[in-house]
């Protein structure tokens, strides 16, 4: 019987240890301690982060709005530094940018947190957990770019969450990125302070920046965000000369009525450009917004229609695969210079950035 005992004990002892094998390297990988930038230290160790517009206010033992900058005896630090909780390779229209090496596949990550609570987030159980609360693998920077290099991508993409919240990570990578010739492209909320996005904009070849709506109103009430720190965004990027593109997600009676979007379209024109590509997307119900409907056909149309007569040269449809409003037309000549469907790329009518049917410059990065 003793015998019988003690072989159990080993059994479950093995059996432990086994499972501890198995799990650990998801829920405990060796990530490595790192101070976070952008924060001034205070008195009585308290600290202040200069990431995002909230810049938080962290008592030591606490972390900011984000849940993943924790100060730690006055020293600031990022929780989710390389705890990657998303690895694919996707489309480049799946970011979407539509004016950026069509048919491209980008490497994307990303890790949990997010600084902006949004009701309709569609990644909402990564972007809206702490660093603690999901499963992760920890991937150095210089290694993560040994794998981007080994699976034969040559566009790494920052995104599913909110980038900027790991920024350390997202710096070191570009610059190792960038260093190797991979492109470094990112989808961001744009709700980051001017300084780190400079720094950031150095090693970033483009960016979408979800442009959710067109007021303080709609950012508090369904973000719990501000308009003016995106649009600052907006500016900087294109000031940075880092290729831009905005997709407004559009929620049936929230943000789209006539004046909202046109208001919305002439800020772009006149502030980024006409060139500026803008993806209107449909809304489908998640999260938050489980018992909203679906965005109608005509309301993404009747807001293209708008953009186009605001002066707009490329204006699209998203989630709506098969919709001819997913391909670019030429502005000259109204023919179609990318022809898409969903994620697929079935025409590319373009020689050295130009229209082939009349020679109208396509505003983008083609090869």
């Amino acid at each position: 019987m003793k015998n019988f005992v003690r072989l159990s004990l080993c059994l479950i002892f093995f059996l432990g240890l086994l499972a501890a094998c198995f799990y650990l390297p998801l829920l405990t990988a060796a990530a490595p301690q790192k101070e976070a930038l952008f924060y001034d230290k205070l008195e009585n160790k308290a600290v202040q982060c200069r990431l995002c517009p909230r810049n938080c206010f962290i008592p030591s033992g606490k972390r900011g709005f984000c849940g993943v900058r924790e100060n730690r005896e006055g020293a600031l630090y990022a929780l989710s530094y390389g705890k990657l909780v998303a690895l694919h390779i996707d489309p480049i229209e799946k970011k979407p940018l539509f004016h950026f090496l069509p048919g491209t596949k980008a490497f994307s990550i990303a890790t949990a947190g997010c600084n902006l609570k949004c009701k309709f987030c569609q990644n909402w159980e990564i972007s809206q957990k702490l660093p603690e609360e999901v499963n992760y693998e920890y991937i150095a920077p210089e290694d993560l770019v040994k794998k981007i290099r080994e699976s034969g991508c040559n566009v790494i993409a920052y995104t599913y969450t909110e980038p900027t919240i790991f920024y350390e990570y997202m710096l070191e990578t570009a610059k190792l990125a960038r260093a190797c010739g991979i492109k470094n492209v990112m989808h961001s909320s744009g709700y980051v302070n001017e300084k780190p996005l400079r720094e950031l904009a150095k090693y970033m070849d483009a960016a979408n920046i979800d442009l959710k709506g067109f007021s303080d109103d709609y950012y508090v009430k369904m973000s719990e965000g501000t308009l003016e720190p995106v649009l600052k965004s907006l500016k900087v990027l294109k000031e940075e000369k880092v290729h831009l593109e905005i997709t407004n997600l559009v929620l049936p009676g929230y943000n789209d009525d006539n004046e909202n979007v046109t208001k919305m379209c002439l800020w772009i024109k006149e502030n980024l450009g006409p060139e500026t590509p803008l993806h209107f997307s449909r809304f489908w119900p998640l999260y938050k917004l489980a018992a909203l409907n679906p965005t109608p056909l005509e309301t993404l149309e009747r807001a293209r229609k708008i953009a186009q007569g605001a002066g707009l040269k490329y204006v699209y449809i998203g989630n709506m695969p098969g919709h001819d409003g997913e391909s670019t037309y030429c502005p000259r000549c109204k023919k179609i210079v990318v022809k898409r469907s969903g994620y697929s790329i079935l025409e590319i009518n373009l020689a050295n950035g130009k229209c082939k049917f009349c020679g109208e410059f396509i505003e983008g990065v083609w090869q």
